[in-house]
Parts: C-alpha cells; structure tokens; sequence
C-alpha cells in the first residue's frame, strides 16, 4: 500500500522555493561529472596542485593571523578599563564596512613599488631596498586578515563578557599563573565561539574574489572566473567549482560536528562575569597604540586615503554623470533582490519556526547554500543554467537578480527567522481560534511584531548586494555598471581617483550594516 504524502499549500510553496534556490548548483554539479572527465586529469597536472596550495595555506594563515589579532583586542576590551576603550569597543567593527577588494585596490598602492610604504621605509634607512610586493601570498594574508578579523573579535568579545568569573578564581586558587589561566581555561571555554569565527574567516576567504583578483593571487574563485572570461571553458570552470564547493560543505560539516562536541553549561552557583580592570597610565598609552596600529592599518588609512582620492577627482571634474548611473543601477539592484529575497525567505523561515518538521528544516538548509557558494560559483550555475535551458533570459538584470538571491537571501533567512522565534505562537493561535485565516493572522498578528526583524533583513541584503561584485561581472547586461564593478573596472587599471568615489560610497552606506550585524537587532517587538 502506498502512502501518498499531503502537502499543505504553505509547505509547497516552501519546497519550491528551495528546489529553485538549489537547483543552479546541481546542475553544475552534474555538468561537472558528465562531461569530458578528461579535464580532470589536465587540471590536476596543471593547476590543481597550486589552487590547493595557495587557497588553503591563505586559509590556515588568515585564520592564525585573525585569531591572534581578534582574540587579544577581544581580551584586552573586555577585562581592561583605561582611556578610549569606549571607542575601540565598536571601532573595531568597523573593518567590515571595508569591502575585501575595496581593501585590497587601497593597498596596492600603499604597498607597491614607489608607494607611501616603501619610500618611508627607504628613507628610514637610507637604502634602495624594496618592501614585498602586494601582488603575493603576503599582499593577500595582509589584506584578508585585516578585513576579517572583527569576525573573531566581535565573538571572542561576548565569549569572554559572558564568561563566568569562578572558573578563573578557581584555576588561580589551585596555583595556576595569568597565562596558564588563559590558556587551560579561558581558551577551552571559548571554544566554540572561535570555532564559529574561524569558520566565517574561512568560508570567506575561500570564498573571495575580489581581493585575490586585484593581488592577482591564484585561488580556487580567481581560477573560476578566468576559466569564465579568459577560456570559455565551463566544464574546467564547473570542476573547479565543484571541488571548492565539496570543500566548503566538507569544512562546514566538521565545524557542526565540533560545535556539538565543545558545548559548556553552567550545571551549579551562580554566573558572575568579570569587572574591567582600571590600568596604569603607560599601560593605558601601549594599548591605545597598539590599538591604534590596528585600526589604523584596517580602517582609518584606507578612509582617509578615499576621501583624499575622491576630493582630487572631484576637484578636477573626474566625477561626471555616469557616477549617478552607476548609483542608481546598484541601488535598482539591491532593493529588487532584497525585497524579492524577503517575499521568498518568508515561508521558509515561518514553516521553520512554526513547524520545525524534517522536510521544513531541509528546506531551510537548502536556502542556506548560498553560504558555501562563492559567487563565481554561483554566476557559472547561472550562466550555464540560462545559455543552456533558457537564452532568452540570459545578459538580462533577472538573471543578476537570481544570483542575488542565491548568494544572500541567508543572511536575511538568518534575520527573519531568529526574529519569528521572539514571537509567542499563542498569539497566532488565538488569532485562528477567532475565525482568522493564514495569512490574515501572518498580516494582522504575526508581522507586526516582526516588523522590526524584517527590516533589519531587508538592509542587512540590501547592501551586501551593493557590494556584490563577481557574479555582477559575469552576468550584468552589455553597458550595465554598479559602484562595484566600476570600483574592480578602474582598480585594476591602477585608476585610483576613479575608483575611489564609488568606493568610498559603499563604505559609508556598508556602516550601517555593520552596527546591525554587531548588536544583532533584530528581536521582536515587545509582546
């Protein structure tokens, strides 16, 4: 006897959207295994070997970097009170609002032959000696761990203010030093919270293009786009994208499995967290140098250099009307993709959260591929896709505004679903038991008390989308520019008065988005 499954119009709503949000990746990832599988053993022999090498050694050496600068300014803001700690508290966030290749087209001119850096450096010491060039390994470590390693701080920061101060007092009864004490039990105890951050710095490294691009240094997502534009070979481009696709799911696997395994629970006593400790006035001064050196090289020397770019082009007319076209193109953009986002993350998160069963979570989690899904990867699911299956659509803004889709609509799912859950489901209950419907109780009961939520969504997609470069150069229309294409356009050229305008732009509009993610607020509104 067959058991025939019913489905509710909610729920097939639900699997659809999801089907539709992970089908691009299956077909590339069938493309990839069904054809001419003699491109493996081409790739292997020529550029296999390196694109392992210089994408994971990034990987490891960005993450050992951000570890050490995240989890010491996290350390120092939290258990030390001295002059400027307000600042720093939220100055260090704002790295994020420094989009990756915006950070790196900063730095090959600082950094280059002749720039600021080495000719300090030579008339310090009266040499001809060259610094390292940016465009190798070290450019892109330097650039990458500056850009994210707030990700550490900003979780190591609520790791170590919400660590209960006994566990401290009871290693330094037994004898053991400070050091020993941060090492034996504070870093034990924060596990899983540097687990997360290590896997966001990951998952963003092997996930970046734009930085590795303008450094021209070769990583997995580089490759793919010049197997795109530079080849015309999308069945290298598919395998490529398949092996650091299986990569990230494989990295992503492991940190669940180890966040499972490094869970701590407060089982008795009460949970006292630790006061921040006054500081001598030198010790004071070393931190806010320190401090300084940091902020400094990840935020306010790019800034500065920016408004000094931008001021110059200004002043001399480089600034014409096609600025206000590049604006408005990103602006279209961003808004079509977050509010389509939000009308398809609705049902997703709400089936979730109100009916948690297995095939409501595994639509859910489909959504949430775009997080593995760097965006070259994403743009060739959709190039192939639509030159394949539907032409007619292909070079058109719906195709960009799917790529959108794919590669955000997460960290909307993340803000509307952590939102639904502040809401007591009684309320909606009450509302059905009077006669309401659905969607008339979702209108009337449910939406007005995650409105909040979903706002914050909607901006937070808004303007990743303003940032979103890869995928918008592959897939925009003929003549079709937004401020990120133009800004990687006029970088790559070493046109830094170009690019600076559009850049500092999306800086400016990137802070509010920044603040949001840092205090997360996106709760319900009071019941």
């Amino acid at each position: 006897m067959v058991r025939h499954i019913q489905l509710s119009p909610l729920s097939l709503l639900g699997v659809s959207i999801a089907a539709l949000l992970t089908f691009p990746l299956a077909y590339v990832a069938f493309s990839a295994v069904t054809g001419d599988l003699s491109q493996t053993g081409n790739l292997w022999n020529t550029r296999l070997p390196e694109l392992l090498t210089n994408t994971i050694s990034l990987a490891v050496g960005v993450s050992i970097a951000t570890l050490i600068l995240g989890v010491s300014t996290a350390w120092i803001i939290t258990r030390y009170q001295f002059w400027g700690r307000a600042f720093w508290d939220w100055g260090f966030i704002l790295p994020l609002a420094i989009p990756s290749f915006v950070l790196a087209y900063v730095y090959t001119y600082v950094l280059d032959r002749g720039g600021p850096v080495e000719q300090a450096w030579q008339g310090l010491t009266g040499s001809d000696a060259h610094i390292p060039s940016p465009y190798s390994f070290t450019g892109a470590l330097v650039v990458m761990s500056l850009n994210t390693f707030p990700y550490v701080y900003l979780l190591a920061r609520a790791a170590f203010q919400n660590f209960n101060l006994s566990f401290e007092e009871a290693a330094q009864a037994t004898g053991a030093t400070r050091w020993e004490t941060f090492y034996r039990v504070y870093l034990p105890l924060i596990r899983p919270a540097l687990v997360a951050s290590m896997f966001l710095v990951v998952l963003y490294v092997v996930s970046d293009f734009g930085a590795v691009s303008l450094l021209r240094f070769q990583t997995f997502t580089y490759a793919i786009y010049q197997q795109i534009t530079g080849r015309f070979d999308y069945q290298s481009a598919a395998l490529l994208s398949l092996l650091l696709v299986s990569f990230a799911l494989v990295f992503l696997f492991a940190e669940r499995w180890f966040r499972k395994q490094s869970r701590f629970y407060q089982t008795s006593g009460q949970v006292r967290t630790a006061t921040p400790k006054p500081c001598s006035l030198a010790r004071g001064l070393a931190i806010n140098l320190f401090f300084f050196v940091i902020f400094a090289a990840a935020f306010g020397v790019p800034v500065v250099l920016l408004i000094q770019w931008t001021l110059t082009a200004w002043a001399e007319g480089e600034v014409g009307t096609s600025f206000g076209t590049y604006i408005g193109n990103s602006v279209f953009l961003s808004a079509t993709a977050a509010t389509v986002a939000l009308a398809l993350g609705t049902p997703l998160a709400y089936l979730a959260s109100r009916f948690p069963s297995k095939l409501h979570i595994a639509c859910l989690q489909g959504a949430y591929i775009g997080y593995v899904l760097p965006g070259p990867v994403a743009a060739l699911a959709l190039l192939m896709l639509f030159t394949d299956m539907i032409p007619l659509l292909y070079g058109t803004v719906f195709v960009l505004i799917v790529a959108y889709l794919i590669h955000y609509l997460p960290a909307g799912l993340q803000a509307m679903e952590s939102a639904l859950q502040q809401v007591n489901p009684n309320l909606e209950e009450a509302a059905r038991n009077l006669g309401a419907k659905g969607i008339r109780t979702f209108r009337q009961i449910t939406f007005p008390l995650v409105r909040k939520g979903f706002s914050a969504a909607w901006l937070l997609m808004f303007l990743l989308c303003m940032k979103e470069l890869p995928a918008t150069l592959l897939l925009r229309p003929v003549g079709f520019d937004t401020l990120a294409v133009r800004i990687w356009l006029e970088a790559s050229e070493e046109l830094y008065q170009l690019a600076a305008p559009p850049a500092l732009l999306i800086v400016i509009l990137s802070i509010p988005a920044v603040f949001l993610l840092s205090k997360k607020n996106w709760q319900a509104e009071p019941q």
